[in-house]
């Protein structure tokens, strides 16, 4: 993976940790000469992100829309910045300039953002591996709500399998490097009300 696209907030959250953990996915990144694509604003963790990023000597693709340029306060100090116009051309530039995807605590965006990915994953659409970075715990509960929604028959083993979790960078790097995306389909049984996988 040479590319990593990395979702995270526009606020720097509440916990200094959410930050340091930033600072540390950002050096990991570089470490491992790979580009950081992310959303292309200076602002909370994002910021944080781009300018370790930068300032660790890597470089950076930023991927906007212009109904945020101004909102977000584009970074214009990046390596590439990409200015587009809507939020759906966001996603699918940042989807295809990326090897990989990670989550870093962020709100409704963040997690918005994150779970299209999957979903694109989940049909088919692409193979790249995706993980949060668990930092605090922050996502415990999510992660806790998706395993209810395979117990719940909503989602298969095999999609709740698409979602990686780790509280360390490059532990985390590491299990989406090996990570294979399982070729799946999905269709409902009527009778069942239950969703298959194939493959």
């Amino acid at each position: 993976m040479t590319r990593i696209c990395v979702f995270t907030g526009s606020s720097p959250g509440a916990l200094k940790a959410y930050a340091t953990a930033t600072r540390e996915l950002a050096r990991v990144l570089v470490s491992r000469g790979q580009t950081l694509v992310y959303g292309g604003a200076t602002v909370g963790l994002m910021g944080v992100l781009a300018d370790t990023v930068l300032r660790e000597g890597g470089e950076v693709i930023g991927v906007i829309p212009a109904h945020l340029e101004a909102k977000e306060v584009a970074h214009y100090g990046l390596t590439d910045l990409r200015v587009v116009d809507s939020m759906h051309e966001r996603k699918a530039l940042m989807a295809e300039l990326s090897d990989g995807v990670i989550g870093l605590p962020g709100g409704l965006g963040t997690l918005e953002e994150l779970f299209e990915m999957l979903t694109w994953a989940q049909l088919g659409l692409h193979q790249k591996p995706c993980g949060v970075l668990n930092v605090e715990g922050y996502f415990d509960r999510l992660l806790d709500f998706l395993d209810h929604a395979v117990g719940q028959r909503f989602m298969s083993e095999a999609h709740r399998r698409l979602l990686l979790s780790d509280d360390d960078p490059t532990r985390l790097l590491d299990r989406l490097a090996d990570h294979r995306v399982a070729q799946t389909g999905k269709w409902l049984d009527r009778d069942s009300t239950q969703t298959f996988t194939t493959g």
